[in-house]
């Protein structure tokens, strides 16, 4: 091929690279604010159900998207209500306790490590082992470490303000992507040749209900894990049952990992000296164990079977793909996305192939 103008090839191809440059970095700039935005909608379309459940029962759109953000703020509020407080009497009862061993001198965890050292590695020179960590302790620079932690602080207060923001910003727009879903979605349908509309309209109601079931279906399983968790640490009388059953609740909305994450810290609360007990421990691990084999064969299929029908192979790559690229929430959106994905591929790829 003959090139006429050098010059306005390499011209427009500097623009080229320089606009694609600019693109790429508009997003990494604006990725905290596309990352809320995303958030907001996921939330939206597993409330938007909801709604059409009470609009179906005759209440006006408006008044059944008060009901329901309403209704998720009460029971984040009671959530936050009923922990706060046993977090904070627990840990004061901690302190206490570690404030009594102390003044009472019958707990000297120096001597206690010297000798379990001695016992479990008797080729080990224990004295010399403490005496290096004394001269390491000696040649602390104490002032420039309090800097470090005091910026630390800094930064952990920084990040937890921001966390605080950001869950209002969500919040806020969470209630105006429910209130608008309808015009949003007409918004989106009109920028289809009308010849297309219809299959785009049904297809795109396919999608969106997926993702819809699926929020509602994660978190019924997260409603069930608490609540059969609140029950059962209350009666084999496990420490902090309401905290580790609201701890139960939230990792069970983690897909794939969330439920093992989640027994496996209940497991580990019951084995703190002074709190819990081994044979509590036991117990809860059989528990847990069991309830997971129910949810997962179980539960989760008659949950979910509606929401999204997802091969298991597919479930874990979306997951793990989705948990690489966008941390928590990638893993939470991954497997929706696989669903559509799935929708398309069945229902518009497969057809058009086999046309040819």
């Amino acid at each position: 091929m003959k090139i006429h103008n050098p010059f306005r090839v390499a011209l427009v191809g500097t623009l080229g690279v320089g606009l694609g440059l600019l693109l790429i970095g508009s997003v990494q700039t604006l990725s905290t604010i596309l990352l809320y935005v995303g958030t907001a909608l996921f939330l939206s379309l597993g409330l938007d159900p909801v709604v059409g459940w009470l609009e179906r029962r005759r209440l006006p759109r408006w008044a059944a998207v008060l009901v329901t953000i309403l209704a998720v703020l009460a029971a984040f509020a009671g959530i936050i209500l009923m922990v706060v407080p046993i977090i904070v009497q627990q840990i004061g009862q901690l302190i206490g306790a570690i404030q009594d061993l102390v003044e009472d001198g019958s707990w000297d965890p120096v001597s206690e490590l010297r000798g379990w050292l001695s016992d479990t590695f008797p080729l080990l020179d224990v004295n010399a082992v403490f005496e290096y960590v004394q001269q390491w302790w000696d040649n602390l620079d104490f002032g420039q470490l309090g800097s470090e932690i005091g910026g630390s602080i800094i930064v952990v207060g920084g990040t937890i303000l921001s966390g605080l923001a950001g869950a209002f910003i969500v919040l806020i727009l969470t209630i105006y992507f429910t209130a608008s879903t309808p015009s949003l979605k007409r918004a989106v349908y009109q920028l289809v040749p009308a010849s297309k509309r219809a299959r785009f309209i049904d297809l795109g109601e396919q999608i969106t209900d997926s993702v819809g079931y699926y929020v509602i279906g994660q978190v019924s399983l997260g409603v069930i894990n608490g609540v059969l968790s609140a029950i059962f640490l209350s009666i084999i009388e496990a420490p902090f049952p309401a905290v580790l059953a609201v701890v139960a609740f939230f990792f069970s909305l983690i897909p794939l990992v969330g439920t093992l994450t989640g027994s496996t810290i209940i497991v580990l609360t019951c084995l703190v000296p002074g709190l819990g007990s081994p044979g509590t421990a036991l117990i809860a691990a059989i528990y847990y164990l069991i309830y997971m084999q129910i949810e997962a064969y179980v539960v989760s299929p008659r949950i979910m079977g509606r929401a999204v029908s997802v091969p298991g192979a597919v479930v874990v790559i979306a997951a793990l793909a989705g948990g690489s690229l966008l941390g928590l929430l990638g893993a939470l959106v991954a497997i929706p996305v696989a669903a559509s994905i799935l929708i398309i591929y069945r229902q518009v790829v497969i057809p058009r192939m086999n046309e040819r």
